[in-house]
């Protein structure tokens, strides 16, 4: 009893000191992402937006390098809203344990159309340019085994001449 009533008192210590608290897991399948549920899943945590309007589009490919990126062949897409601060952690299951490449796409203006304006970004976090914004597949690809994988990904916009995160003044 200790232990559980010191805990919340820190957590409690926490949010009253402004710490931001952990974000809340989204989208329709995020039970599979508890750790009782073990099954294949991904967590994609995703940061850096460049204004908190829109929809978050998170979508899976699976194994096929020729799939990637392919209309009509991904395996999962979840659209949410964004939310109004910080990492937006989305839970998609998947089929069974393999590889897999994470595509997300900040839909800025929330038109439902891709957008000049518009950040996206992918697993593993690849370099991107005007020239080269669709990495490939071997750049991108994680392995999931039986429970959640954590994948980070790092929005990118157009900024100018070049496609990067948004710069912090700080």
């Amino acid at each position: 009893m200790l232990k559980r009533c010191g805990w919340t008192m820190a957590a409690a210590g926490l949010v009253a000191l402004g710490m931001p608290a952990a974000a809340a897991v989204l989208g329709p399948e995020a039970p599979a992402c508890r750790a009782e549920a073990n099954v294949p899943a991904v967590l994609v945590r995703v940061d850096g937006f460049k204004a908190r309007t829109g929809g978050l589009r998170v979508q899976i490919y699976g194994s096929n390098p020729d799939d990637f990126l392919e209309k009509g062949r991904k395996l999962k897409r979840i659209d949410l809203p964004v939310t109004p601060r910080g990492a937006m952690e989305v839970c998609v299951a998947l089929p069974k344990a393999g590889n897999y490449a994470v595509a997300v796409r900040h839909d800025i203006d929330g038109s439902g159309k891709s957008g000049w304006n518009d950040g996206g970004g992918f697993s593993r976090n690849p370099k991107l340019s005007l020239f080269s914004y669709k990495p490939k597949y071997e750049e991108v690809v994680v392995g999931v085994g039986a429970g959640t994988r954590t994948v980070d990904v790092r929005l990118n916009y157009r900024q100018g001449l070049s496609i990067g995160p948004v710069r912090r003044e700080g």
